[in-house]
Parts: C-alpha cells; sequence; structure tokens
C-alpha cells in the first residue's frame, strides 16, 4: 500500500553547495566555525536590485553616507547593461518583497567572486530559488563592469569594516551566553560554520538559510542590530545537530503530533515532521530559559506557544530547568530531556482543546470560545475534514469533502482535503488525479477549479504531494518537474517553498508513520 507522508529536513535549506564570501581586512576570521563577514556579492547583487528599482527600506543606511549616496547614483545609471539588468528584473518580479529578495540573496550564497560570479557548484545542484532566476549571472556580470562595483565595493570598505565590528560584539556576546548554558564547546568540523553578513542596502530586514552545513543569515541594520534572529539563527546551528542524532528518542513521543496538528497557526511543515516539530520547539524553550523572563512574561509567552501548536516547548522549558542544575553537556543530556517528556501529562492537558484560527487565544479556554454558527454549511463540513485529516481520520474526512463536492463540485479546498484523505488511505491512483486537477492550467472557459484564481497554497503543495507520488513510482524526472512547479508557483508559502528544495534535493522515500502525520497544506 503506497503511503505518502510529509517530511521536512529540521533546518531546510538551499542544498549541497558550498558560501564564499569577501571578507573585508579587519573582519573577525572564523572562531569556533562563526564569523561575521561582508560579501562582494551580496553587496554586488544589492547593487544590481537598486539599479533596477527593488527600493529596500533606506532607515538603515542613517548611518552610512557613502551607500546612500551610491543608490542614488545607482538609480541615475544607463548603459547597455543596466538597461538589461532592469528588464530582467521586471520579468522575473515576484509580488512579495520578501520572496522577491530571497532568491537573489540564495544566489548570492551559491556565486563565486566577481567580475564572473561563477557557480561553486554544478547547474544540477544549483538551488530551485537560483533556478528560477536562471540567466542572471550573465546579466550580474555584465552590470558589475559596466557600473564600476569594483572601485564601488572598495571605496566603502571602511564603512563595512565599521558596521561588522558592530554585529561582531553582538554576535560574541550571542555565541558565549549560547555556549555557556548548553555547556556546548563548539568544533568546526565537517565544514559546519555560521556566518553572519552584514548588508545595510538590504534594508531592515534578515534572511536565515543554511547550505547544507554552511548556516548563514543575512542582516541589514546596523543601528538596531536583530540580536533575536541572530540568536535564533544560531541555536539553530547549534542544535539542529544534536536533534538529528537524537531523532530516535523523539520519535518515542510521536504520538503528541496528532495534538499539535489540530492548531491551524501551526506551519504546515511541522504538522507532518514531529522531528522538525520537536526541533523548533527545543530551540524555543532554549530561547525562553536564556531571556530569564519573569513568572508572569513567560507564561504568557508558553500560552501563545500552546495556542500556536507548539505544544513541547512547555514540558521542555521544566525539563530545561533540571538541565540546568546537571553537569552534561546538552549533547550528552539531550536523550534525558526529551524523555522527561510524558505524552500521557501532555494529551491529559490539550483534552478537550478545540484549536480555532480566528480565537486562538480562547483555545485553552473553553468556556470562552465562541461558536461557529455563522458559518455556511460547506465551511463548517471544510473545518470538520480538515480537523479529521489532522487526526489522520481518513474515512471520515472523505465523507466531509464528499458532502461539500455534491454541493459545490468544483470547490478547491474540498478537491485537496479529498486528495490528502486518498494519501492517508493509500490511493494513489485517486490522489494523483486529484492534485492534477488542481494543478491543471486554467481553462479559456468553464466553471471548473481552475477558472478561478487559483490559492497557491493548495496549488504549491498539490505540486509537491505530486513529485512525491513520482519519487515512490521512480519516475524522477516527472518529479523534478513537479518540485520545480512548486516553486515557481507565486505566493507559494515559505513552508511549501522549502519541502519542495527538499524534494529537489533528494528523492522522496516513503517512512512509516503514526498517525496525524499527514499534513492539511494550508
Amino acid at each position: 500500500m503506497l503511503r505518502l507522508v510529509l517530511t521536512l529536513a529540521v533546518c531546510a535549506g538551499l542544498g549541497p553547495a558550498c558560501v564564499r564570501a569577501q571578507a573585508q581586512p579587519g573582519a573577525p576570521t572564523s572562531y569556533s566555525g562563526v564569523s561575521v563577514e561582508s560579501s562582494e556579492q551580496i553587496f554586488s547583487i544589492m547593487c544590481a536590485l537598486d539599479a533596477a528599482g527593488f527600493g529596500a527600506d533606506e532607515s538603515t543606511l542613517g548611518e552610512m553616507p557613502g551607500r546612500l549616496a551610491l543608490r542614488a547614483d545607482l538609480l541615475k545609471l544607463k548603459g547597455p547593461a543596466t538597461n538589461a539588468l532592469r528588464d530582467f528584473y521586471t520579468g522575473h518580479a515576484l509580488a512579495d518583497p520578501g520572496e522577491n529578495l530571497s532568491r537573489y540573496i540564495a544566489f548570492a550564497l551559491v556565486a563565486g567572486p566577481p567580475p564572473k560570479f561563477g557557480f561553486q557548484v554544478d547547474r544540477d545542484l544549483l538551488p530551485p530559488d537560483v533556478l528560477s532566476i536562471d540567466g542572471f549571472q550573465d546579466v550580474l556580470a555584465d552590470f558589475y563592469g559596466e557600473a564600476n562595483l569594483d572601485a564601488r565595493w572598495r571605496r566603502l570598505s571602511t564603512e563595512d569594516q565599521n558596521a561588522v565590528a558592530r554585529y561582531q560584539a553582538s554576535v560574541a556576546h550571542i555565541v558565549e551566553n549560547s555556549n555557556a548554558y548548553l555547556r556546548e564547546v563548539v568544533k568546526p568540523s565537517g565544514g559546519l560554520s555560521f556566518t553572519v553578513y552584514v548588508e545595510p542596502l538590504i534594508g531592515n530586514r534578515t534572511i536565515a538559510s543554511n547550505t547544507g552545513d554552511r548556516y548563514a543569515l543575512v542582516a541589514g541594520s546596523t543601528s538596531e542590530i536583530p540580536a533575536d534572529d541572530i540568536q535564533h539563527a544560531y541555536l539553530h546551528f547549534l542544535l539542529d545537530p544534536i536533534a538529528l542524532r537524537n531523532r530516535h528518542v523523539i520519535e518515542t513521543k510521536q504520538a503528541l503530533l496528532n495534538i499539535a496538528a489540530r492548531a491551524p497557526n501551526l506551519p504546515v511543515e511541522y504538522r507532518g515532521d514531529f522531528v522538525a516539530l520537536a526541533d523548533e520547539c527545543f530551540i524555543k524553550a532554549v530561547e525562553l530559559r536564556l531571556r530569564r523572563l519573569s513568572p508572569e512574561r513567560l507564561e504568557a509567552a508558553l500560552e501563545d506557544d500552546d495556542l500556536s501548536g507548539y505544544i513541547l516547548v512547555r514540558p521542555l522549558v521544566l525539563q530545561l530547568k533540571t538541565f540546568e542544575k546537571s553537569d552534561p553537556s546538552m549533547s550528552y543530556y539531550f536523550g534525558d530531556l526529551m524523555a522527561g517528556v510524558d505524552v500521557a501529562v501532555e494529551q491529559k492537558r490539550f483534552q478537550g482543546v478545540t484549536f480555532t484560527a480566528t480565537q486562538a487565544a480562547s483555545a485553552l479556554n473553553p468556556d470562552k470560545a465562541s461558536t461557529d454558527g455563522q458559518k455556511s454549511d460547506i465551511d463548517r463540513l471544510l473545518d470538520q475534514g480538515d480537523r479529521e485529516i489532522a487526526v489522520q481520520n481518513a474515512a471520515a474526512a472523505r465523507s466531509s469533502f464528499e458532502e461539500v463536492l455534491k454541493q459545490n463540485p468544483d470547490q478547491p479546498r474540498a478537491i485537496y482535503g479529498l486528495a490528502i484523505a486518498s494519501v492517508l488511505s493509500g490511493d494513489a491512483p485517486r490522489a494523483k488525479d486529484l492534485f492534477e486537477k488542481l494543478v491543471s492550467p486554467a481553462p479559456e472557459s468553464g466553471t471548473g477549479p481552475s477558472s478561478k484564481p487559483a490559492d497557491p497554497t493548495l496549488v504549491s503543495w498539490s505540486h509537491i504531494y505530486l513529485g512525491r507520488i513520482h519519487d515512490l513510482e521512480g519516475d524522477r524526472g516527472s518529479a523534478l518537474v513537479e518540485y520545480r512547479a512548486a516553486l515557481a508557483v507565486e505566493g507559494a508559502p515559505e513552508s511549501a517553498r522549502l519541502a519542495a528544495q527538499r524534494g529537489v534535493d533528494a528523492a522522496y522515500s516513503a517512512q512509516p508513520s503514526p498517525a496525524g502525520n499527514a499534513p492539511q497544506g494550508r
């Protein structure tokens, strides 16, 4: 029987590409696999985007007069390479500025040094985000020469050194505090590294990613260093390997996924990957302990995590209090930490709790929960089907979604829900037919589900499931087509993009799954 299970890497990244950064003189060298640097690749790409009209936030440039002047100059540039750049950017622009920027940063993290920006890996290993802007390498190389970016880069070296120095102290503090709390001594091994790249031209943004064993965070603000974002990214670098080494211990608590999957606010990638969920909860718990919150603020944070589906944060915070009184490092203690999570206690704590997307703040207090009496019959059936999918009751979910389709044969959520129910019950042919219906091109006329604007979440996840079905059938070529189609869906959620990238990086293989492991993809 063919079973499909949503699985994601604990910290899905851009593939096994290596990162090449150009550090300025005076930038700190790597210590314990951690460094703070500026990158000529990122600088060059941001100059190109500015010249093309990206319009990054200038609030981060108040103390960077050189870059403010540079941005004004870039907008005035003229020439064949600049015109070609602007045409390329306009032709590949996404509606979401953040998603748009992330693709070009992904390019920077796999590109070699100027002036050619040659990729550091074979084309087959390039991240899908980079493939989505195929041709940018030549456009950037031409613009680099026409705009004399090498000279501009050298003129701004003092600004870069000052920005790197500001971050160095903050990163050092985060590293020292985190390592001391977890009693970990990080030794560079196997290429594992964590790099903070500082580039004020990206504005008040941070972009975190990992390329294989190389974790990176690109930040723009120099006046307000995003310490929380750096802390979170560094803890992933530090703790992801521990969670992965102990996945067999984590999986003994897998039954708790049935509870977490019921929370509509829980990101999709965690609904089907319990190891990923546990790892994220582990990191959130460590962050709470490092913040040393008052009892009132800690309880408020824990309740928010409960209501959002991060149900392991609370018990892990309790276990961390015991860890703080012990001697071993977290690498050796993690098994005991997870063993202390009592599945029965957590199941009892959430008995009778109904999570709702519109009133999550009342979910742990049923007396305050509002009714859904104003919803239509179809909406109620759809919600009911989603809840049944969350607990892997395939038969009941199928009944709910089929009832919707009797009233509205082209309801996309019902088609998608029925496809997921088919996945759960092992009916791959029906699942494939339903997913293909959702991703079919819009007809010129008609009333099918594709005749209306498609929901990018449903479409992207449908492509991902089709890719997994093809992988299980041994058709890797068709699987790659589907994963890349998912990445090309404008407006697709980040969770879908991560899952699709994972599918491109490695063929999907079925794994045994307890109840509650199928995501709703919504």
